[in-house]
């Protein structure tokens, strides 16, 4: 093997031109100059694939014991290696910075999500350019690389179709091609998407058979193979994040069928079969015991009798969603292998990026929008059953409930968010790569976590840790490599000492010994929490307690005192302090101390610009408000959207139908109130307005409703009630059109266009006085249920 000659770790590798005779003329025969050879890794370093899963707890995948069919994840697993042991920070976006980084997430500035950073260094949301992300360190290596899915690192003030770049994948992510969706989730149907930093519309409609996860596996396979078409000997880095299983749940109901009275009998009968499955498996040990179900989790027997049919299908169509997402991710190890390449691929299927969500309440919901604006209360037992059958459908936006959570992380306590225990961190992961692991279908007990992936990758590809990236030198990476454990099952752990912290949940791991606390529920976002100094901590001994059954603090409390300290000591040392459970002042940007994008009481637009997040555009929630329109109609007359916001489960809209001025308001896609013009705008330039006048005294009320033409009044209505907190999660504002799904039945998103000419639209707040002013408390339960 040629030893490698680059200095690798300075990146860019340096440009170092071989001193010699330099003749001159071409045509001496002495002339001669190496020749031009692409820059590639060491011989020998494999291809890489990383695939990450939203929202999946241990107890869920067929892999790990759980209910949900997963044979592609089984397939890998075995032919190669499950680790059991393997941790995430408990939150998705601290997760993915994490892992693509190699180091902490409050080391890359990703405390908790990018909707609540304050201007703490482990809370910004902003990654150091000392931190230089893995798929960077292998692009300036030789790499190919290539990002598809979810992307929810992008600080919240860079987040619209302007940038600033530098934290989008193909901005300073080191990514050279990116597709997928930017935030926490999307509608799996109708998805927001980038091609790179491009806006971009779905392939297809939901009627032509589009699902975002098979276009995301479509969008990797053909990448790969025009990679290996392209490039044979250059290797790739690929990394596939799905929306799935986040909610919405979004799944052909064929597959949700393929669950039909698999969950009748609820979710504490469940937890007991996938322990036992787990056993049978070899997953857990034998002496693993499940750990209780909280008071603050309801039983199954606790439910409504009328409303256990709609739990149940819930639970089918998550299982369903699970296995279509394993399903596709399926074909494109089937291309890799198609290909002739699997034996050269290392492949990381990490199972979750967190434990299983419990934020679709205790009942679940149809359309999570009710609950992010505190309207869950329209969700009747009664609704709910109404609406069964379309559950999973893009007719819904839906979410199980905390009971199936807490389920799909058997054996563990909690769920997502809850750092301090493994029901909120531990998920399966397998590792697959025939040409560096010889055992077939082992196990690894090796304490693990995801910021040890990047290590790994680096010390497979037989690369170092750069110590200069762009001039920029590096502090060193923060995980431990895993590859010391692919040759060994024996091998003792070399990551022993983790610290967990995310929203005050907190936990420390050392030498099989975890001390941890619960600062607050997931599912309880409103309302006083207690002091830090006033959590109370647990111990378990993991080497005779694999599921955190049994505190020890009491029998041991000279332990539990060092762990303390331990986690304390972490924390400082990795940026986690000062601990922020704050509600108001993290919502508020200005009190947050991270920058905003719009600012004062009115915002100009201009036709043709779209995707604008709601970060992105003025509030017009539980306010008076206007919308002018400056516009060109042909003399035939003009139809479309003048401007949009939000979708088919929430939002407003102005538009001409039938060449007539027309304000829908769409509440939850429940209610939808609609004012109309008297008579057609008319032919030539023209100012169309509408004035909504908020009733006030207090929130989500409804309004009076004026329409103009050029300051005269061509039409009135009411409009009876709002959304206070959240049109949507993933639909955005649009003028001159509107993208995703729409917010009137009257159009699509196809037939939106505006067929005159916009050439400005303005909204402009009312000067109300206030007393519908929404509790901080209520603006950090929507901020956290939408991550």
């Amino acid at each position: 093997m040629r030893p490698d000659q680059h200095a690798r770790t300075m990146l860019p590798v340096p440009d170092r031109p071989a001193p010699g005779l330099t003749t001159y003329d071409a045509k001496d025969p002495d002339t001669s100059f190496p020749p031009i050879e692409p820059l590639l890794p060491p011989e020998g370093a494999p291809n890489v694939l990383i695939v990450l899963l939203d929202d999946v707890g241990f107890g869920a995948s067929s892999a790990f014991g759980g209910p949900c069919r997963t044979p592609n994840a089984e397939r890998l697993a075995a032919g190669g290696l499950r680790y059991n042991r393997f941790h995430t920070t408990a939150l998705c976006a601290p997760t993915r910075a994490a892992m693509l980084s190699g180091r902490n997430h409050h080391s890359v500035g990703m405390g908790s999500i990018t909707e609540t950073a304050t201007s703490a260094p482990g809370n910004s949301s902003l990654k150091p350019n000392t931190k230089a992300p893995l798929a960077l360190t292998l692009r300036l290596n030789g790499y190919s690389t290539a990002q598809f899915g979810k992307c929810h690192e992008v600080p919240v003030w860079q987040s619209s179709p302007l940038g600033p770049f530098d934290a989008w994948p193909t901005g300073g992510g080191g990514f050279e091609t990116f597709y997928g969706f930017i935030g926490g989730e999307n509608n799996q149907w109708d998805p927001a998407l980038y091609d790179g930093t491009t806006p971009v519309e779905p392939p297809a409609t939901p009627e032509e058979g589009y699902h975002l996860t098979e276009d995301l596996a479509d969008r990797a396979i053909g990448w790969i193979r025009t990679q290996k078409a392209l490039m044979p000997d250059k290797p790739f880095f690929a990394y596939l994040a799905p929306g799935a299983t986040h909610a919405p749940h979004h799944v052909p109901k064929e597959w949700a069928d393929r669950y039909a009275g698999e969950f009748d009998d609820g979710w504490d009968a469940l937890r007991e079969r996938s322990l036992a499955r787990q056993k049978e498996l070899g997953v857990v040990p034998a002496e693993a015991e499940l750990t209780r179900r909280h008071e603050e989790i309801p039983a199954w027997d606790a439910m409504p009798d009328e409303l256990k049919p709609v739990l149940a299908r819930q639970m089918e169509v998550y299982a369903g969603f699970l296995e279509h997402t394993d399903h596709h991710v399926g074909r494109v190890i089937d291309a890799i292998d198609d290909l002739g390449i699997l034996d050269d691929t290392l492949i990381f299927y990490i199972i979750g990026d967190n434990g299983a969500s419990a934020e679709g309440t205790i009942n679940g919901a149809f359309n999570e929008m009710a609950n992010f604006n505190g309207m869950a209360a329209l969700e009747t037992p009664e609704f709910l059953r109404s609406k069964l059958d379309e559950l999973g459908s893009p007719s819904s936006y839906n979410h199980y409930a905390v009971g199936w959570a807490h389920a799909m992380d058997t054996p563990f306590q909690w769920t997502k968010q809850v750092a301090s225990h493994w029901g909120g961190t531990r998920n399966g992961t397998i590792v697959h790569w025939p040409r560096g692991i010889a055992e077939k279908g082992g196990l690894r007990t090796q304490f693990t976590h995801c910021i040890d992936v990047a290590p790994t990758v680096l010390e497979a590809a037989g690369l170092p840790e750069p110590t200069m990236v762009n001039g920029v030198l590096q502090s060193p990476m923060e995980g431990t490599s895993m590859l010391y454990s692919f040759a060994s099952a024996d091998e003792p752990e070399r990551h022993d000492l983790q610290y967990f912290e995310m929203f005050g949940n907190r936990g420390v791991y050392f030498k099989g010994w975890s001390a941890v606390t619960k600062h607050r529920t997931p599912w309880i976002l409103v309302g006083d929490t207690i002091a830090f100094d006033d959590d109370v901590w647990e111990l378990y001994d993991g080497s005779a307690d694999y599921s955190q059954a049994h505190d020890l603090s009491a029998e041991h409390p000279d332990r539990l005192h060092l762990l303390q300290r331990l986690w304390l000591i972490e924390a400082t040392k990795h940026g986690a302090l000062p601990l922020d459970d704050r509600g108001a002042e993290r919502l508020n940007p200005t009190l947050a101390g991270r920058p905003t994008l719009v600012h004062g009481r009115s915002q100009q637009f201009f036709a043709g610009m779209g995707r604008l997040s709601e970060n992105s555009v003025l509030n017009v929630k539980n306010t008076s408000f206007s919308v002018t329109a400056e516009v060109e109609v042909p003399a035939s007359g003009a139809d479309g959207v003048v401007i949009a916001q939000g979708g088919r489960f929430g939002g407003w809209s102005v538009y001409v139908k039938d060449g007539r001025a027309r304000f829908v308001y769409n509440v939850l896609g429940i209610q939808e109130f609609a004012v109309t013009a008297d008579r057609p705008v008319p032919p030539g330039t023209h100012q169309v307005r509408m004035e909504f006048a908020y009733d006030g005294g207090g929130l989500a009320k409804g309004g009076d409703v004026t329409l103009f033409y050029d300051g005269e009044a061509v039409g009135d209505g009411r409009v009876g009630a709002t959304q206070p907190m959240i049109f949507s999660a993933d639909e955005t504002t649009d003028v001159g059109y509107e993208s995703g799904t729409p917010v009137s039945p009257d159009y699509t998103p196809r037939t939106s266009r505006f067929t005159g000419k916009i050439r400005w639209v303005r909204i402009d707040l009312g000067d109300d006085d206030h007393d519908h002013y929404i509790d901080p408390d209520e603006r950090l339960r929507i901020a956290m249920a939408r991550q």
